[in-house]
């Protein structure tokens, strides 16, 4: 793959990070034991939202490995952070050499995890002034295949948003968080032109089509956690979250008809008083 997914560039953007978050475990992981296999609880029992300070990750069972695919910009050190488990072991099961970058794509096995969290890096950064919430209107889908869709549309970047919340469709967790690369190198979004959103607007895309149905609860409680977070560090109010049609300008229905906005507008209000 090209620089944009070179392990040193990651780092350097690392490095300027102010601190890791570590979102709620809600999102359901596909995990398997050989044998027998462990029954994963399903995303959408995810727990109620707590402030930030409070968020504490649970500890699924335990189980003898797990089976990873590398999304776009992730790196070893995120991977082992993500599944608790040391850099040293997920190299030597993967037989990776040191510094050896990973490639979008790859199935990287992840030996003995100890449990599984969303990770948001922030950044100090003042251009962000809102948060706009997307869905991908497809009713599969995760970081890569996103990724390749924008691309095929003409993205030269690739993903076009800031975050992606997976559905639990190929392979990824129903609430898993995605980080794609705009946001690890802090650069524009591509997900909304209207008002110039993309320039100052942090661009999260869940995917799902909710025109057809609304998003699973795993999913909206993500992105509950990780709007509280952002919008906490950033200072970004509840007045200035918006979903793709409520921006002006914007000629959309995104995200979808069947988006609980009123009810999840009026949580997150709450979270972030």
């Amino acid at each position: 793959m090209g620089a944009g997914y070179d392990r040193r560039e990651f780092l350097r953007q690392m490095a300027k990070g102010a601190m890791l978050f570590m979102l709620s475990g809600c999102a359901e992981v596909t995990q398997q034991t050989c044998p027998p296999a462990v029954p994963i609880p399903r995303g959408d029992a995810a727990p109620p939202i707590k402030q930030p300070s409070e968020l504490v990750t649970a500890t699924p069972k335990a189980v003898n490995f797990t089976v990873h695919e590398v999304a776009p910009f992730e790196t070893l050190p995120r991977l082992a952070q993500m599944y608790g488990v040391a850099e040293e072991d997920l190299r030597k099961a993967n037989q990776l050499k040191p510094g050896e970058p990973l490639t979008p794509g790859r199935q990287l096995l992840v030996p003995h995890p100890s449990r599984y969290r969303n990770i948001v890096p922030v950044y100090p950064n003042n251009r962000w002034e809102y948060i706009i919430v997307h869905h991908t209107a497809g009713e599969f889908g995760k970081a890569l295949t996103v990724d390749q869709l924008h691309r095929e549309r003409g993205f030269d970047e690739g993903l076009g948003y800031h975050f992606l919340i997976d559905n639990g469709s190929l392979g990824k967790g129903n609430g898993q968080l995605e980080v794609a690369p705009r946001w690890i190198k802090q650069e524009q979004g591509a997900h909304c032109k209207a008002s110039n959103m993309n320039h100052n607007g942090i661009g999260i895309g869940l995917v799902g089509n909710f025109n057809d149905r609304p998003p699973s609860k795993a999913q909206l409680h993500t992105l509950m956690t990780l709007i509280v977070l952002l919008g906490g560090y950033y200072q970004i109010g509840p007045c200035n979250v918006l979903g793709h049609r409520q921006v002006p300008e914007a000629k959309t229905d995104c995200p979808g008809h069947l988006f609980p906005w009123d009810k999840f507008k009026l949580g997150l209000t709450k979270a972030m008083a």
